[in-house]
């Protein structure tokens, strides 16, 4: 009962960190002692946990984004009929312009990666 305890009190205090809580919010906010905290914090097995986490939390947005993209484009396009005022065309066009570069590399390197991984026998997901 008391590693249930423990692991419950380390997943929340790796959580407020990787959500961005300095150390001493982190602590006020699970109800660790901020030395603890430091300490933890200079544990190199504690730190690797915690960017896992930070990395799991980057990857749960990204994939929130992407599914939330093309919903954005349609709206951004529809923001560019004549019938929408001048200053809504404007920022949706500007919008496009630049991101539609971005969004273009972004695939660009995700293939050109993938090509690399594949020719090099990696493996595509670093979990694997």
């Amino acid at each position: 009962m008391a590693k249930t305890r423990k692991r419950k009190a380390e997943d929340a205090l790796l959580d407020a960190l990787a959500r961005g809580a300095t150390p001493s919010q982190a602590a006020e906010m699970t109800g660790v002692h901020r030395r603890t905290v430091h300490r933890r914090l200079a544990e190199l097995e504690f730190k690797q946990k915690l960017r896992a986490v930070q990395a799991d939390m980057v990857q749960s947005t990204a994939a929130l984004l992407t599914a939330a993209g093309a919903g954005s484009v349609r709206t951004l396009v529809v923001l560019q009929d004549p019938s929408m005022p001048h200053n809504a065309r404007f920022s949706a066009a500007r919008a496009i312009l630049d991101l539609g570069p971005r969004w273009r590399e972004a695939a660009d390197f995700e293939q050109r990666l993938a090509d690399l991984e594949a020719k090099v026998g990696a493996p595509k997901d670093m979990n694997e």
